[in-house]
């Protein structure tokens, strides 16, 4: 089937006030070196895994970073706390974290690099009601914080609030201050800004654009939290770190499957083991669907009209886009 591809600006008006799903694509837009395959193997490749640490990944079966930093770092608290001696559980923890901060450190840009990017994200997300970000850099986050300066009487938050997480977060789509409209974000993977401690509290690092990414960093070389975001896996695997988190899981319980009728997906796979995103927003009873596309991609269009409307219902209806449409994501109207 031929499928027909719009520019954004046809379509748009059709989906503005609705929901925003961003994909890894939309960060590989604004910076090539979010095109890595994952973290874990852009250490594999550079050399920073040693043998215990490949050892820790194969027996808890994972290649998820946070996963297993998160499992020695606990480990490492309890035999302290017990004074067990933990040499050689501590130095793996050490490991494991250094090596998640160099390969972190190699592969997202500083925000003086991406920074003329910023104003046009910000224009594309205020034109939705909510956002998700499936992505753990911090281009959402920049973006929220860029708007805060720009006077629109618009508010795009992403629900903490003094660094923790607002439980009643429906409450903050009321415009205050003056504010005439509101776009609420949200990381259901997590995201490098947000942080969990040794009893498990969940908040959002702080600092301003040029210096968070090293705040972030710093926060988790301190040894006093560990980051909160889900990196790879499997769909199961993922689907259980989501529900270690009160954060998470109140995404994915909540947010997932309560968006808007019209869902606009950007830079998106669909690959295989992130469709349980896909399978829990089918709840949010999703009428209107319309799904990036680089070049023209028609056997990408109708395998992905395919999961859909497999997905969702044979009734939603879907339309594509070029991802490099005028006014879509970081291309200026």
């Amino acid at each position: 089937m031929q499928h027909r591809i719009f520019e954004w600006e046809e379509i748009a008006q059709n989906y503005y006030s609705g929901s925003l799903l961003l994909g890894n694509g939309a960060s590989m837009a604004v910076d090539g070196r979010f095109g890595y395959t994952s973290l874990i193997d852009h250490a594999r490749e550079h050399g920073l895994l040693t043998n215990d640490i490949h050892r820790l990944f194969d027996f808890f079966q994972t290649s998820d970073f946070e996963l297993v930093l998160r499992l020695v770092w606990q480990a490492s608290n309890v035999n302290r706390s017990l004074a067990i001696p933990d040499e050689r559980t501590h130095a793996a923890y050490v490991r494991v974290r250094e090596c998640l901060i160099q390969s972190v450190r190699n592969v997202h840009p500083e925000y003086q690099e991406i920074s003329e990017d910023i104003p046009a994200i910000y224009a594309f997300l205020k034109h939705f009601r909510t956002v998700v970000s499936l992505n753990y850099d911090l281009i959402l986050y920049w973006a929220i914080m860029y708007g805060i300066d720009v006077r629109d009487r618009h508010a795009l938050k992403d629900c903490f609030v003094n660094g923790q997480f607002y439980e009643d977060w429906r409450r903050l789509r009321d415009p205050i201050y003056g504010d005439a409209s509101t776009t609420l974000a949200f990381y259901p993977h997590g995201s490098l800004v947000l942080s969990r401690n040794n009893i498990e509290s969940e908040y959002k690092v702080t600092g301003n654009g040029n210096s968070l990414l090293e705040a972030i960093l710093q926060a988790w070389q301190s040894e006093s939290v560990v980051p909160l975001f889900v990196s790879e896996g499997t769909s199961q695997q993922k689907i259980n770190s989501i529900r270690s988190s009160s954060y998470l899981n109140t995404v994915y319980r909540e947010v997932l499957t309560s968006l808007e009728p019209s869902l606009v997906i950007y830079g998106w796979g669909f690959w295989e083991q992130d469709l349980y995103i896909l399978q829990r927003i089918a709840s949010s009873q999703i009428r209107h669907v319309a799904v990036s596309v680089h070049g023209n991609d028609q056997v990408y269009c109708n395998r992905v009209s395919h999961t859909i409307q497999n997905t969702l219902g044979a009734n939603v209806q879907i339309r594509f886009f070029r991802s490099n449409s005028p006014g879509a994501w970081n291309n200026v109207a």
